[in-house]
Parts: structure tokens; C-alpha cells; sequence
């Protein structure tokens, strides 16, 4: 199969397919200061590369500082006249613009900490790791999943251990500054099973202050009822990293995973979420396995409503496969096809979420670029809780959601600390609520439909 230049100017999914696996070489005319966002090695560093938005509203982020991306047939110029475009040789493929460097990028919150190094945004939601670097790499011998380099970058352009007060600030700021509806919280592996309690009190405070859209990623808990608790506590979107559905694949690339939870923990937690938030994700990486056990994953995943999360795999540096090839595009095209109509044969909820954009992976719906198939009566359900949900979440923030001044956050924190560590015996007396305050906390019912397809990353729980 090739992929022709006049299928990469009229079809946004492909071409974003495509920068996915070959990356893209900037020319001298882009090493100016002409905006558009820092590249900043974050998280599990998926977000390595340049933040675009491609036509049709697709956002994406391009590798560019990996080997492979030197020998890509993509290259960025920038004129006057028209601006950035993406040219395949010397071929112009189409205009794109660089996503928007906001300004609270460059300030501090109280406590002196850049803004930057708590949270940052992908696509145009906020990313934030609160905890330590994940235990997986400072064991004696290392058993961090060998694609991710988590380990690499706190404390160089991620700060380790973010206060609360650090986080609340730095959202308040994305929400009045860049219009976040969405945040997303993950953690590593941590001895104890620590990390829902260590993300306790980031939720209660940006739920109760802001009613925002919360997800988390971690690792899947012994306590299943534990995520009915959470649910009670506003949270939104719970997604699990499996990475591969492969049993053999997933030990030898996830040893620490394989080790402490196994696969099939993780699948027992993403089934039971499916039931609890309505939806919840698991999350799997292509190009790491063969296509056809990336398509099974989908399958096993949609068939028990869970929204897959599907990320390309990219070779990053200083990980144990930097020296792995990026996957071919013609062999990631029928995973992403297949991934558009297993949600929509199902009857799953995508797109739903307000300014919800992901740059690190290609969503489900953006998939329905690569499908020939219509699904007619899906489309419409899906159309009435985007729209029903949208105005639910609008009139909710409006009304019920004043952002505080920066001087009364430290009177929120501890109101929000008082109530936190006291996870009840029953969790289930707690669950099935709305978290905090109705329609405009997002939670509960639709609002775990409408985060249902977002990413934050590798992924890396």
C-alpha cells in the first residue's frame, strides 16, 4: 500500500497517522521565536514532540528531537505569506498552526515554582503527575516498562512531589486562561498501593474549587471498591495502562507491571470500571505488538464498554527501545479504522467532552477519517449527549464555579485536607453520587462518558 500525497492533503486522520510514525524535520525557517508551545519531555514523554493543529481541528504531537524523525520525508517551513506548512519533500501537504503558547506557561504560582513544571497542557486538556518517580525505576534492578522514560524526566522539566496549593493554582490558571474543562491526574507503581491516596486531596481540591472534569491513571488496585469511592468523590474517567494484550509481550516490555499486577488484574479493574464510571479506559500501545493483538485488545475492551485508548509507539530517547523503529503507517491504519467502528458499533460515547483536544494519540472519532462505514443512528445518539452534556457542563460552570482569588487557596487546601485519608469501611455507601455539586461538577452518569477517549501520554500506569 502506498499512501499517496493527494490521500495526505484531503484526509487530516492520515496524515496525523503519519507524523505519528515518520516525525518531521524543521527547517531554519522555524528556529525563530514565532509562538506555538515548548517541547518539554513530560510524564512518560510521549509529549516529546511539537504540538500542531492539523486541519479539521486535529491536534498532534510531532516527534522531532528522535533519530528517526531526522530521516523523515515531513518537513515544517514557515513563510510570511502562508505561514506553517507541512511539506512531504518538496511538496506542500497543507497550512497548520502551531498550538498556542499560553501565558501562564511563564509565571510562577506563590510557592516560586513555574507553572510549567506542575502542569502542562496536551492538546488542550492539563496533564499532571503529582507523586515521586514511579517505584519501578529505583528498584535495585530497574523493572520500569522499557518504553517509558517517566524516570528521565521528573525533575528536569517535571517537578517531583507538587503540593496541593501548587497544582490548584496552576489549574485555576489554565481554566481562566486556556478554558480547560478536563484534568488528568497519573501516578507510577508505589509500594502499599498509595497511589489513590496520594491523589485524594489534588481531586477534592480542583472538584470541589473548579468542577472540572477529572481522570486518573494508576496502576489497578486489590480494593475494587475503591472506584466506587472515587466516583463519589467526582472523579470522572478512570483508564488503565495495560500497554499490551499480548501475555508474553506484556512481560517481556512491562516487567514490573507483570510482576507486582499481571495482565489480567488490569483487565479485571478495567472491566469492573466499564460498570462503575460507564465508562472507563484501557489503554494500549500500537507498534509494540502485532496489529492483529492490538485489534483483539479493542475488541475485548468495547465489547465490555470500555473505550480504548490507543497510542503509536514512538522511540524515545534514553528509553530501553530508543533503538526500536517507529511502527510502518500501513500497518497502524487498520488498528485506528478498526478502533473508530468497534466504539461505533457499540453504541460508545465519543467526542462528547467541551474542548477536549488530544495531541498524543488519535482519538476514536478522529479514526472515522480512515472508515468507509457509516454508523447512521450511533451518530446521532452520540451528536444528543454531546450536545445535552456540552450545555449540562456550561451552565454548571457558569453558575456554580467562581474561580477564588489566589489569596484564599490556602483556606481551601486545608478544608480540603481535613476531610481527606478517611476512606470508609463501606466505600460503597459513598458511591453513585455526583461528586461535588451536580451539573456543573461533570461527574457521575455523562460525565464519565464525556472524558471517556482522552490520553495523557505513553501511557504509564
Amino acid at each position: 500500500m502506498t499512501i499517496t500525497l493527494e490521500e495526505l492533503r484531503r484526509n487530516p486522520a492520515l496524515l496525523k497517522l503519519d507524523l505519528y510514525c515518520k516525525g518531521i524535520r524543521l527547517t531554519d525557517s522555524c528556529h525563530e521565536e514565532k509562538g506555538g508551545r515548548k517541547i518539554m519531555r513530560t510524564r512518560a514523554g510521549l509529549g516529546s514532540g511539537l504540538e500542531l493543529v492539523l486541519p479539521h481541528n486535529l491536534w498532534t504531537n510531532v516527534p522531532v528531537v528522535e533519530p528517526f524523525a531526522n530521516e523523515s520525508p515531513y518537513n515544517l517551513r514557515h513563510s510570511e505569506k502562508r505561514g506553517f506548512v507541512v511539506y512531504h519533500g518538496d511538496e506542500a501537504v497543507t497550512e497548520v498552526k502551531l498550538s498556542p503558547q499560553p501565558s501562564w506557561y511563564e509565571r510562577e504560582t506563590t510557592s516560586g515554582r513555574k507553572m510549567t513544571r506542575i502542569g502542562s497542557l496536551q492538546g488542550t486538556y492539563l496533564g499532571v503527575y503529582p507523586a515521586t518517580v514511579c517505584g519501578f525505576w529505583t528498584e535495585e534492578v530497574k523493572v520500569n516498562c522499557r518504553f517509558c522514560s517517566v524516570g528521565l524526566n521528573l525533575g528536569v522539566d517535571d517537578a517531583e512531589n507538587k503540593s496541593v496549593q501548587d497544582v490548584l493554582e496552576t489549574v485555576l490558571a489554565a481554566r481562566k486562561e486556556s478554558g480547560i474543562t478536563y484534568v488528568d491526574f497519573n501516578t507510577g507503581h508505589y509500594e502499599g498501593e498509595t497511589y489513590l491516596d496520594i491523589l485524594e486531596p489534588y481531586i477534592r481540591a480542583v472538584k470541589e474549587t473548579t468542577g472540572l472534569l477529572i481522570g486518573i491513571q494508576t496502576p489497578p488496585h486489590s480494593d475494587l471498591k475503591r472506584y466506587d469511592w472515587l466516583r463519589g468523590l467526582g472523579v470522572n474517567r478512570v483508564s488503565f495502562c495495560f500497554e499490551i494484550f499480548d501475555p508474553e509481550r506484556f512481560e517481556e516490555v512491562c516487567p514490573g507491571k507483570a510482576r507486582t499486577y499481571g495482565l489480567e488484574r488490569y483487565l479485571e479493574a478495567t472491566e469492573y470500571c466499564a460498570r462503575v464510571f460507564d465508562v472507563a479506559n484501557g489503554e494500549i500501545i500500537a507498534g509494540l505488538e502485532s496489529p492483529e493483538s492490538s485489534m483483539k485488545a479493542i475488541d475485548w475492551l468495547t465489547e465490555r464498554g470500555s473505550i480504548p485508548t490507543v497510542c503509536v509507539f514512538r522511540p524515545l530517547l534514553g528509553t530501553d527501545l530508543e533503538n526500536e523503529p517507529p511502527p510502518k503507517t500501513e500497518e497502524m491504519i487498520p488498528v485506528f479504522r478498526h478502533l473508530y467502528e468497534a466504539c461505533m458499533k457499540h453504541g460508545l460515547p465519543i467526542g462528547i467532552a467541551p474542548n477536549v483536544h488530544v495531541s498524543l494519540v488519535m482519538l476514536p472519532e478522529e479514526g472515522r477519517f480512515l472508515s468507509s462505514k457509516r454508523y447512521r443512528w450511533a451518530g446521532v445518539k452520540n451528536v444528543t449527549r454531546r450536545t445535552a452534556f456540552r450545555s449540562a457542563f456550561k451552565v454548571g460552570q457558569s453558575l456554580l464555579y467562581r474561580s477564588p482569588p489566589v489569596d484564599k487557596v490556602p483556606e481551601i487546601i486545608a478544608e480540603v485536607m481535613e476531610k481527606c485519608g478517611n476512606y470508609p469501611a463501606n466505600p460503597s455507601a459513598t458511591a453513585g453520587g455526583n461528586g461535588a455539586s451536580g451539573v456543573g461538577s461533570g461527574s457521575g452518569g455523562n460525565g464519565a462518558l464525556a472524558v471517556a477517549s482522552t490520553a495523557s501520554g505513553q501511557t504509564k500506569s
